[in-house]
């Protein structure tokens, strides 16, 4: 499925263009469980883990995790949610959280390590942009692992706008290509 994506609309008063997402920090009901998957399937290096620490009104624990010596990218903790179950579907909040590589061959990496546990993947999807695929992480928290086309090779219409594909599913086997 394909449709054209409305151009982009600027703010009345812009944010600096080079602001991006920092770090994403999510609530865990064990984080010996996020930590096996985020470490030990997907490669994540601990950047600092600490237990029965105080936070919000409670103690807890909590999971700081980086690629290549960032302060962290992702946090997890345990503070209002030791023990708890997944988000239901059917309220507001977090969609999911994209984790997106610097090369094909890094995405196809992710599906290989994903593969070799086992691992559900939820859907794939090739947007025209950027190659993904979606997993969801031990806690059910949705995440998208993606690598971004150049900026120059995005499809676009005879005006400039990108057009959008919605419902084209990318080739696990084919980018396993890049690894070989």
């Amino acid at each position: 499925m394909q449709g054209n994506i409305a151009p982009t609309v600027p703010a009345p008063n812009p944010i600096d263009p080079g602001v991006r997402i920092g770090h994403v920090h999510l609530r865990t009901a064990d984080i010996d469980r996020v930590r096996e998957f985020y470490v030990g399937v997907l490669g994540f290096d601990v950047v600092a883990e600490v237990r029965d620490v105080p936070g919000w009104g409670t103690t807890g624990d909590a999971l700081f995790i980086s690629a290549g010596g960032y302060h962290h990218h992702l946090a997890f903790n345990t503070w209002l949610s030791r023990d708890g179950g997944p988000q239901p579907d059917g309220v507001a909040g977090l969609h999911h959280v994209a984790l997106r590589y610097p090369t094909r061959a890094g995405l196809a990496d992710a599906y290989a390590r994903l593969r070799a546990v086992d691992w559900p993947i939820r859907q794939t999807a090739d947007h025209g942009t950027h190659e993904a695929i979606y997993i969801s992480d031990p806690d059910g928290n949705d995440v998208e692992l993606a690598w971004d086309r150049p900026f120059d090779a995005w499809p676009r219409d005879a005006e400039g706008h990108l057009i959008g594909r919605f419902g084209d599913e990318l080739d696990l086997e084919a980018l396993l290509t890049g690894l070989e």
